[in-house]
């Protein structure tokens, strides 16, 4: 088997990382993107039905990385749905699933990963966790950021929360009505409650639009960590660093 190159990352200007959950920290990217093809080749199937159409499934390799991967649940909604050419109405937060709304479609999108995550443990990747005591050790700040609003249970699950200072979730991101990626707030946001400068921390990214918001913000350093096989593209997006697994990366002073 071909040996994996190693990165060392120098953390003598470094005073934290900020680490995405769903895929970089927790095995939960693989139930998210199945919750979403459940969710819209049901609705696409039915639409299609409708219209006398052909039917096009969502595809998990293309259509999820560029259109809903790290997206709050709306935006994604929103994003996939006007690739296709479909504008249905936004909705509220408080729509129920049968409703045919973004929000409606979202909160449907919900239903089904808590499904997955009420009868299944979620996993943590033991190469990140390792890598996260390690930089702990060492007095190096962290926090996890998500789009998701099931970031807590997610993180309970798995049996990780206590290994990060601070988390800006889903949740935090409606209340302080910050905007999604690709935007950066939600990693400004992360590193002002660490009270570190962005130009002195990490941002660790799976998704493409998570990667070009470290880049937005002007982050010391974007390490993209590639597990479906869309390195080059997370280095088109704004990675410095992509790697496979965590365990790829070390750091010295």
């Amino acid at each position: 088997m071909k040996r994996q190159p190693q990165f060392k990352v120098n953390l003598s200007d470094i005073d934290a990382f900020i680490f995405d959950m769903d895929g970089v920290v927790t095995d939960t990217a693989v139930i998210h993107a199945a919750a979403w093809k459940r969710l819209f080749d049901e609705f696409l199937k039915e639409a299609a039905e409708r219209g006398g159409t052909e039917f096009k499934p969502f595809d998990i390799n293309s259509d999820y990385p560029l259109y809903v991967d790290g997206k709050p649940r709306y935006d994604g909604v929103k994003s996939f749905l006007e690739s296709r050419e479909i504008i249905l109405p936004y909705g509220s937060p408080e729509d129920d699933i049968s409703q045919e709304t973004v929000c409606g479609l979202g909160n449907k999108k919900n239903r089904y990963f808590h499904e997955y995550i009420q009868t299944h443990k979620v996993e943590a990747y033991e190469s990140t966790v390792l890598f996260i005591k390690t930089l702990k050790s060492l007095g190096i700040g962290t926090a996890i950021i998500s789009a998701s609003r099931n970031a807590e249970e997610v993180l309970d699950s798995a049996g990780v929360k206590l290994l990060f200072d601070i988390k800006v979730d889903g949740i935090d991101s409606e209340n302080l009505k910050l905007k999604g990626k690709p935007q950066p707030d939600i990693f400004l946001e992360a590193a002002r409650q660490l009270g570190v400068k962005p130009g002195r921390a990490v941002v660790v990214e799976d998704a493409l639009a998570g990667v070009e918001a470290g880049r937005r913000g002007k982050f010391r350093l974007v390490i993209g960590v590639d597990r479906t096989g869309q390195g080059e593209n997370l280095k088109k997006y704004g990675a410095d660093i992509v790697v496979q697994d965590i365990s790829q990366l070390s750091v010295y002073n």
